[in-house]
């Protein structure tokens, strides 16, 4: 998400109604409808199977009816109409009649007194129910169950009540997880999709072995019609056999008479049908437009988490690993892949080509099996005895070379580095048109959004960085996670905080030019933001739900996970300990399931004999418990004493948790402070403690190079000597250190800690400061500051802010060209600078960023704008009407993805209200707009005022659509819900958002992101309340 949004002057004019009305008042306008229902502009006309949507938050109020005027039945009455596709806002008050069911009858003023007789049957049924109470209350303990009272509760255990599955039988299991009673062995899978009908037809072999005698076996699946069934034990004669179904676990089950006995082996075969999904996930279909104009349709898997039982009756559990052989019918004109490579391929009676693929030669979990049905094409390398393709549709088969030669490059890396070679004998990058995730680890077939595997030969290195980074993070994943697999989803951290602590290490090494440092500090920046709030969670914690599943995957999975990683790196003497602790963790676990324990154990092994270091002990502290710690520095000549304690954002009376960690504190001091010998480690175990440093010291930098997950507060003098310092020499210290000074006073100026001012003393400095990381990370916190303002409608303020931050930062964004940038950093620390000017209107960017896409215009795309100034040129293209236009047909025929996505940005960056629901309206039909694109077009529109009311607006309107296309919980949603939230700081706009989630119940009240943007609102108004009086003084 970028960092800037588009100044708000620039936006559509609007209706004084529709903003004012919005969710960021805290009291509603009273229009006359009559006299004002011309104002607002006309949207365009929608599909028929679409839901029309306007922001309930600014429809226009008829006289004398305010906002809060309706009771339930009118509320429903008006959910009603919604429902019928029958728009409030564009009514006009003509259209309403004088008996309008919104016309509120007076209620009766008295009431009849009741009859003697009514008392009297109102009195013995009380003495009645008073008596049987008292009945009950002297009876013995008693547990109830269907043959009634027993046995006493201490000795009675509780019936379990089993639920029924679909044809009305009982269904023989009642929990999430299944039982482990049965092995599966190995699956022998065919499938045949039929693309024109968007249908396919499978059968499942499942060979079994029986662990504990059982009388049932419980599996997956999921929309599948299971058509014929049979069963077969040892060496026994196969029979038929009823499927049961228990839809809301997506659970199936076989019931048998007689009990299985532990030790024997057993295969249950299964013919099915179903629908390709219409969302993102299972055995979906998806299309492209090729050169000529028509569309190309094709099939393809995305299992995990829990979405492989969608295209076939499965174990869907990480832990159930097997081996898998797979056939897939086919038209000739298509190719098919799956994790093996192909074996024969077959002619059919009906015209159809089945594959067959070699049987995995490792045991997988069934979310990384995966299979694709395509006309795509590829480009082969052999590296390391693994053949490497990467596949893409033919039209941008030239964008492929770039992944090819990274992916090789990463390859022998690893093999390297884990002392362990890739086990299969492909491995396949394939680019999917239509893909919700970033990429998937499938083992042998990884797959890909476009934008993060394909980028042209003249792309810039920030363009290639996001590109590599992916694919090395998903390579990480063949050892990490396809190897060795988490036993259960509460480990989800052990996949993906390796793979993304790999992908930064292994760049660093294989492709310094990259420079990933940067990008790697600021998203442990943002994973200290979220693990702050109370909101959050462990890193390995209960997940007793699919809901819960889906949420695993965030950033405390995933930056916190590398975080962790590096910081005990870190605390390892010398650079090989870490590596031979994984290495022996990856040997030791091969081809099986481990929980955290089991990593930690291994890294304890390996550093026994040199230095008696308990990993076990020390690391548990950061994954068994939520957040992290703040340590507070007191520094007395030579003698320096730490305090631990939860650093824990609340907007209530949360009392502070006792929790204590086992910190590697690092430090360096003003004799030595740059170079890695002049790092000193003291480790706290304790609430506090103390150390002598051999002299005195001036001030003291805790945290060296951020390498820790902690915040530290340094007291008022330390503050003061720190920023002393850097005016005096800014390069005093790393840019890393720089940048974790200016993150760590914010949010201790979110927690309450330091004032303000202390905040603003710091920034004195920044006016010597260079460097990427600390100046982006202070266009970040002065943005957001800004931003919040702008939702209060505190105008005149955020216009204060808005100079402050073009004054600070103006010299070094007038020191920016508009030409080529060879260097990574540099072109990072120009977009972000370039983007900020353009977004608050400065003059001299805006002009020079019209010229450019004027001339890019003329050119018909073929002068070329540089891959990191892209996203400021078309953002500024988008706030025109006239290039709008031009831009959002550039997007409509681009091919380079890339680029596509950053013209996407572009258009979603207007203020035109039409304009804005017509993208939304794109994006929720998948037409022009992909609707795997909605989350971003929804964070992009809401970095502006006006977008934000209409992307809070669709959302409600949207929301049983959107959860169809994005499960719950899922990072689509959850990035969504942050997006609409995460800058509002009123209590009104708390109201509505309460409001609104509190409704959905079973729909998605319950997601721990909707508790975040709770969370996160009422901090922003505490920070917000506490804070106004001095930036009003200050600015």
């Amino acid at each position: 998400m970028d960092l800037f949004d588009s100044n708000s002057s620039e936006r559509a004019s609007l209706p004084r109604n529709m903003i004012e009305n919005s969710m960021f008042e805290e009291e509603p306008d009273v229009v006359d409808l009559a006299k004002d229902s011309t104002a607002f502009p006309t949207f365009p006309a929608l599909e028929p199977d679409e839901v029309t949507y306007e922001p309930r938050s600014s429809r226009l109020l008829v006289r004398g009816l305010g906002e809060n005027d309706m009771d339930d039945d009118e509320e429903d009455c008006e959910s009603s109409a919604r429902l019928l596709g029958m728009s409030f806002m564009n009514r006009s008050s003509a259209h309403r009649s004088n008996s309008s069911p919104y016309t509120r009858q007076a209620p009766p003023r008295s009431c009849s007194r009741p009859s003697s007789r009514t008392i009297v049957v109102c009195v013995l049924f009380l003495v009645i129910v008073a008596s049987m109470t008292m009945v009950l209350y002297f009876l013995p303990g008693c547990t109830f169950t269907k043959a009634g009272c027993r046995k006493p509760n201490k000795t009675s255990p509780i019936e379990t009540v089993y639920p029924i599955s679909t044809n009305g039988e009982l269904f023989p299991w009642a929990q999430l997880r299944l039982p482990q009673s049965i092995k599966p062995l190995s699956y022998d899978l065919t499938l045949n999709p039929d693309l024109d009908k968007m249908t396919f037809t499978g059968r499942t072999v499942i060979n079994m072995s029986i662990l504990h005698s059982t009388n049932r076996i419980v599996f997956h699946g999921a929309n599948l019609n299971i058509t014929k069934a049979t069963f077969k034990l040892g060496d026994g004669q196969a029979s038929d056999v009823t499927v049961l179904e228990y839809k809301p676990r997506q659970q199936l089950a076989v019931n048998f008479s007689e009990e299985l006995k532990a030790g024997q082996y057993c295969v249950l075969t299964m013919e099915y049908s179903a629908n390709f999904s219409n969302t993102y996930d299972g055995f979906y279909n998806s299309s492209y437009t090729d050169k000529d104009g028509n569309k190309r349709v094709l099939a393809a898997t995305q299992f995990e988490p829990l979405s492989a039982r969608k295209a076939f009756p499965c174990f869907d559990e990480p832990a159930f690993k097997a081996t898998f052989l797979i056939k897939i019918s086919r038209k000739k004109a298509y190719m098919t892949l799956s994790n093996m490579p192909k074996a024969k391929s077959t002619n059919l009676s009906n015209g159809l080509v089945q594959d067959e693929f070699e049987k995995t030669s490792v045991n997988m979990s069934t979310y990384l099996v995966a299979f694709i049905v395509a006309d795509f094409t590829p480009i082969t390398k052999n590296v390391s005895e693994t053949q490497v393709s990467v596949y893409s549709v033919p039209e941008k088969h030239g964008h492929t070379e770039y992944a090819l030669t990274i992916t090789s490059k990463l390859l022998e890396f690893y093999n390297n580095f884990f002392d362990i070679n890739y086990p299969l004998k492909k491995l396949d990058l394939v680019a999917i048109p239509d893909f919700l995730a970033g990429a998937m680890e499938n083992w042998g077939l990884i797959t890909f959004r476009e934008t993060t595997l394909l980028v042209g030969k003249e792309s810039s290195l920030l363009e290639k960085q996001v590109v590599a980074s992916v694919i090395a993070h998903e390579l990480a994943h063949q050892w990490f996670g396809n190897l060795v697999t988490m036993r259960w989803w509460n480990d989800l951290w052990l996949n993906e905080g390796f793979a993304t602590y790999m992908e930064y290490m292994s760049l660093q090494e294989v492709s310094p030019d990259l420079e990933t440092g940067n990008l790697f500090l600021s998203v442990r920046f943002r994973a200290l933001d979220k693990d702050a709030l109370n909101s959050s969670h462990a890193v390995s914690t209960d997940v007793n739900t699919t809901e819960q599943v889906e949420e695993m995957f965030d950033s405390v999975s995933y930056e916190k996970g590398a975080s962790i990683l590096l910081m005990l790196n870190a605390s390892f003497p010398g650079d090989q300990q870490f590596r031979k602790g994984i290495i022996e963790y990856l040997k030791q676990f091969s081809g099986l399931n481990t929980d955290t324990d089991d990593l930690w154990n291994s890294l304890t092994q390996t550093d026994k004999s040199t230095h008696h270091m308990n990993v076990s002990q020390m690391m548990t502290s950061w994954t068994s418990q939520k957040g992290f710690p703040l340590v507070t520095v007191n520094l007395m000549g030579n003698q320096v004493t730490l305090t631990q304690e939860h650093f824990l954002l609340t907007s209530d009376n949360t009392t502070h948790t006792s929790s204590l960690w086992n910190i590697p504190v690092t430090y360096v001091n003003d004799s030595c402070s740059l170079a890695p010998e002049c790092r000193q480690v003291f480790t706290l175990k304790n609430k506090s403690d103390t150390f002598k440093l051999s002299k005195n010291v001036t001030w003291l930098k805790l945290n060296y190079k951020n390498t820790g997950f902690y915040i530290v507060d340094y007291g008022k003098d330390g503050w003061s000597a720190l920023t002393k310092a850097l005016k005096t020499n800014v390069s005093v210290l790393t840019y890393e250190d720089r940048a974790s000074l200016i993150h760590n006073i914010f949010a201790l100026s979110r927690l309450g800690r330091v004032p303000f001012r202390q905040v603003l003393n710091l920034q004195d400095y920044f006016s010597a400061e260079t460097e990427t990381s600390p100046v982006t990370e202070a266009l970040l916190q002065f943005n957001n500051i800004y931003r919040q303002l702008e939702k209060r409608q505190e105008s005149n303020l955020a216009s204060r802010m808005k100079n402050f931050i073009m004054k600070t930062f103006h010299n070094l964004t007038a020191e920016q060209t508009w030409e080529e940038e060879e260097n990574v950093s540099k072109q990072e620390l120009r977009s972000a600078l370039l983007e900020m000017a353009c977004s608050l209107n400065e003059e001299n960017c805006i002009q020079l960023a019209t010229s450019l896409f004027k001339k890019y215009m003329e050119s018909n795309g073929t002068l070329r704008i540089p891959g990191d100034l892209q996203q400021t040129v078309f953002t500024v293209a988008g706030q025109s009407d006239e290039t709008w236009d031009a831009l959002f047909d550039m997007y409509v025929h681009a091919t380079y993805d890339s680029e596509k996505r950053k013209m996407l940005k572009g258009l979603a960056s207007t203020q035109n209200p039409q304009r804005l629901v017509q993208i939304l309206s794109f994006g929720l039909r998948g037409s022009h707009i992909q609707t795997q694109e909605l989350p971003l077009v929804i964070s992009t529109m809401c970095q502006s005022f006006a977008g934000c009311l209409f992307a809070w607006d669709f959302i409600q309107e949207n929301w049983d659509r959107l959860i169809e296309k994005f499960p719950i919980g899922s990072f689509a949603i959850q990035t969504i819900i942050k997006s609409v939230t995460s800058q509002s700081s009123t209590q009104a706009q708390l109201n509505k958002v309460q409001a609104f989630f509190s409704g959905l119940k079973e729909r998605g009240s319950q997601m721990r992101s909707v508790q975040e943007a709770l969370e996160t609102i009422k901090l922003n108004q505490r920070w917000m309340d506490r804070n106004l009086p001095t930036l009003r003084r200050w600015l």
